[in-house]
Formats: C-alpha cells, structure tokens, sequence
C-alpha cells in the first residue's frame, strides 16, 4: 500500500501503453478540437466585428480537423462507436462471428500493413511543402494518419490474437464486432 492505497495490479507496461493510446486517442484530438473551435470563433469575430480577416485561420482550422478527424477515429474504434451493418453478424452462431472477425480483422490489418510503408514515405516526402501563411511543413499535418494506421494495425493483431487462441469457446459477448476479439473489453479506460 501507498498512501493508504492499493498498488494498481495492471502491469506497468499495460498502463504506459493505455496512458499513451489515451493521449493519441483522446487528449490530442480533445486539444484539436478546442484549438479549432477557439481559432473558428476568433475568425468569425475578426472577420465580422472589426471587418479584418485574418489570413491564418483556416490554415489552422483545417489541420486540427485532420488531427481531431484521424486520431478521433482511433477512440471510436476502441468504443466501438462506428457505423456497422450487423445484420448477418448478428445472426451468425458464435463460431461464425468468430470467423467473420478473423477474416474482416485479416483483411482490415492486412490492408493496412501494406498501406503504412508507402503511407510513411508519403508523409516524409510532404515535408518539404508547407502551408502558405504559418509555414508549417505538411508533414506535421499528416502525420496523425501514420499515428492511424499503427494504432488500427495494434488493435487488428491483438483482436485476432484473442480469437485464435485456444480454447475457442463458444460465448461471444453481443457487443463484439470487426476489430474486437471475444471477451475483450468495449471501451477502453473510462473517460
């Protein structure tokens, strides 16, 4: 005990990897959005109160779209808050949703592994353009879809490690879809 506390029993490699998903998946993109919010109201009070637009907020209205959208995506998938079509799913017998899981996992994942090479090389190369007015490369622009595709890639393997091992039993929780192996946890830390 410290502090009159009970020492968490999660490992300490766990919580890092969950505090540095939480920061990628919800305090930057929360960040973004209130920079683009804010940055959103000032333009509207510059441009129809003093009748003086400002050239740099679209810039950055634009770019913490991108990060909030991107980066967004990855919380929505932890919470399993995406738009899904379950109509055959649901009807599936337990080892079926297993196998849809596998295959859609396999397919997603895969698709992804071969997107991050040439998506990487991309985004480096876009480094040497940069926005018009505040110069930021756009490299930094893009580079929450590389964050994207790691964290999608992460929770692709980790969901087909849950599904292939053994033994398969044959209760899967109702709330289990593509990206979700059975058993696992919707939601993430509570937030």
């Amino acid at each position: 005990m410290l502090n009159g506390s009970i020492m968490p029993t999660t490992p300490l490699w766990k919580r890092i990897g969950q505090t540095l998903l939480d920061i990628f998946e919800i305090y930057i993109p929360t960040i973004a959005f209130a920079v683009m919010f804010l940055v959103f109201i000032l333009q509207i009070y510059y441009r129809y109160f003093l009748n003086s637009p400002l050239t740099w907020p679209p810039e950055v209205i634009n770019s913490m779209f991108i990060w909030t959208t991107i980066l967004g995506a990855c919380y929505a998938h932890r919470t399993d808050s995406h738009v899904s079509f379950g109509i055959v799913y649901d009807r599936l017998s337990p080892r079926g949703q297993r196998f849809f899981r596998i295959i859609s996992n396999l397919f997603i994942g895969g698709a992804f592994v071969v997107l991050l090479w040439p998506a990487t090389r991309y985004v480096r190369f876009m480094g040497f353009k940069q926005s018009t007015v505040l110069r930021v490369p756009f490299s930094v622009i893009f580079a929450p879809f590389i964050i994207f595709l790691l964290i999608f890639i992460g929770r692709m393997t980790h969901a087909l490690y849950l599904d292939l091992r053994p033994p398969w039993s044959n209760s899967v929780p109702d709330n289990t879809r593509v990206g979700f192996a059975a058993g696992e946890r919707v939601g993430g830390s509570d937030v």
